[in-house]
């Protein structure tokens, strides 16, 4: 009996020391930080999932995107793996990604209506303008902060997108890139795209890059709304805007972003050979 407890606690030794050798060996991956703001405009705390270069220094500037969306489970990690490799393979300067992680985005994205069905349909909507606030008096500051930052970028999709237009018309000077992914601009009757013509003519002739798109396989109201926002856009005639649009062909509501920002992302930086 204790010749077979001898040979248990022989076999269990090895097996941990086995275990304990393994282990020495696994280090975390880490491609960036998850941060916490205290916000008291939104009265909430809000996670941020921040993508650094892999290179990183403090002491250097980089481009900023703000993605929105920008959870773990949402569009973070794959936005972050595209941006690395246009770092890698095109023209794109290293940059870092603030992911803002949701908590209601139907109340973060959509502005106030007055319409009885979608209020019933969307109960929480309509506070768009506290998250414009926080992003404007809270976020960036807190980013520039701690970080040295060159340009700005803004990426949304759907909700998100409503949203990135309308700090584009409302806002513009928040950031100097958007990239716009089928915006529901039917929203509230297509109040925003109705507005837009009227609120462009405010709007300072500053350097902006602008990238609409919309999948063929969506909704027609979001074929539609989008290819209306690029005309819009275009024909506001400012010359220091660069206002691009893409139809994109094989995709839809589910399917577009990636693609569609892969897309947008190489009007911006050219292909170059690897060095």
């Amino acid at each position: 009996m204790i010749k077979k407890i001898l040979i248990f606690c022989s076999i269990l030794f090895a097996f941990q020391s086995m275990v304990f050798a393994q282990n020495g060996n696994v280090k975390p991956l880490t491609i960036g930080e998850i941060r916490t703001i205290n916000s008291k405009i939104l009265n909430e705390e809000r996670i941020l999932n921040i993508y650094l270069p892999q290179n990183f220094d403090k002491t250097k500037s980089y481009p900023i995107i703000y993605l929105l969306d920008g959870s773990m489970n949402e569009d973070f990690i794959h936005v972050t793996g595209l941006v690395q490799f246009f770092n890698q393979m095109y023209s794109m300067p290293e940059t870092i990604v603030v992911g803002i992680a949701n908590i209601d985005r139907k109340r973060d994205f959509t502005f106030h209506i007055d319409l009885k069905d979608l209020q019933k349909d969307y109960p929480t909507t309509g506070h768009s303008d506290k998250f414009i606030n926080f992003l404007e008096k809270e976020l960036k500051p807190y980013i520039e902060s701690q970080f040295k930052t060159t340009d700005t970028y803004i990426f949304g999709q759907s909700l998100g997108g409503l949203l990135a237009t309308e700090i584009l018309l409302k806002k513009p000077e928040m950031f100097n890139n958007y990239f716009i992914i089928s915006p529901s601009l039917w929203w509230d009757d297509e109040s925003l795209l109705k507005q837009a013509n009227q609120l462009l003519t405010k709007i300072p002739d500053t350097k902006k890059f602008i990238y609409v798109s919309v999948g063929k396989g969506e909704h027609p109201v979001m074929i539609k709304d989008g290819e209306n926002l690029f005309d819009i856009l275009k024909k506001s005639n400012k010359k220091n805007w660069t206002v691009e649009y893409k139809m994109m062909e094989g995709d839809n509501h589910a399917t577009i972003l990636h693609r569609s920002l892969y897309e947008g992302l190489v009007k911006m930086f050219p292909y170059h050979e690897p060095k």
